[in-house]
């Protein structure tokens, strides 16, 4: 478990813990929620290749749903064949329907770092966490623009959260309006999407409701990032592109 711990630590914590001190020192200043934006600002473009073919599937697996939901009426009665005629298309079309779980993996120990990271990094102990070659800064000060202190819960910037969190499922959710939908496992997914779409921003606004503010705002600053690709990626291509 130890060993664990001091992997986690070497990968994750200190390189994130010293880019954030980093940022705190030197921007502009010296404000702690604007080097927490800066911080979310660079993992979402290292993370962009990654997001960006997840939310490509995901596009393709929407244009696709009218012909799977034509399989599931077909063979509705036959829940191998149906399987089986699901994945051909999805071979046919060059789909990978696993493949948003990729960057959910890849961002779960991010969060975890930096929920380590907003819970502990402001204590005068964690300065230790420091490479030799960056200057500490003595203290933090986690306020953002000297109104929010960062290092408590913050209802407000939980329910912005939660507003965000909702705009960017929608985004994403297959738009059903107007749609006949038949079959017992075309009515279900319907059903689970609807759920989905409002079941996110209620756990966003209940989990981040207790946890200190900083990772409120990574969340915000997050899902603000990840409309703006999904904006990108889903408007319609204009004649000639």
């Amino acid at each position: 478990m130890e060993l664990l711990t001091g992997f986690f630590n070497l990968i994750l914590y200190r390189p994130l813990f010293n880019v954030l001190v980093i940022f705190y020192q030197y921007l502009p200043g010296h404000d702690f929620g604007i080097a927490v934006i800066a911080l979310t600002v660079l993992i979402r473009l290292l993370l962009y290749p990654i997001m960006v073919q997840s939310i490509r599937s995901q596009k393709q697996l929407q244009e696709t749903q009218p012909r799977i939901q034509e399989i599931q009426n077909k063979y509705r009665d036959n829940k191998q064949k149906q399987a089986k005629a699901t994945m051909e298309l999805y071979q046919k079309a060059k789909i990978n329907p696993f493949s948003g779980c990729l960057p959910l993996l890849i961002q779960l120990p991010i969060l975890l770092a930096l929920y380590q990271l907003f819970w502990r990094g402001f204590q005068p102990d964690q300065l230790a966490f420091l490479y030799s070659f960056i200057p500490s800064p003595g203290t933090i000060d986690p306020y953002f623009l000297g109104i929010i202190n960062l290092a408590n819960p913050h209802f407000g910037l939980a329910l912005i959260a939660g507003v965000c969190q909702f705009f960017q499922t929608k985004m994403v959710t297959p738009k059903t309006k107007g749609a006949k939908v038949s079959g017992q496992m075309g009515q279900f997914s319907q059903m689970m999407q609807k759920q989905m779409l409002y079941f996110f921003p209620v756990f966003t606004v209940l989990i981040l409701w207790k946890l200190p503010a900083a990772i409120g705002v990574y969340w915000i600053v997050t899902a603000l990032f990840s409309i703006l690709q999904q904006h990108l990626i889903y408007k319609p291509k204009k004649a000639g592109e």
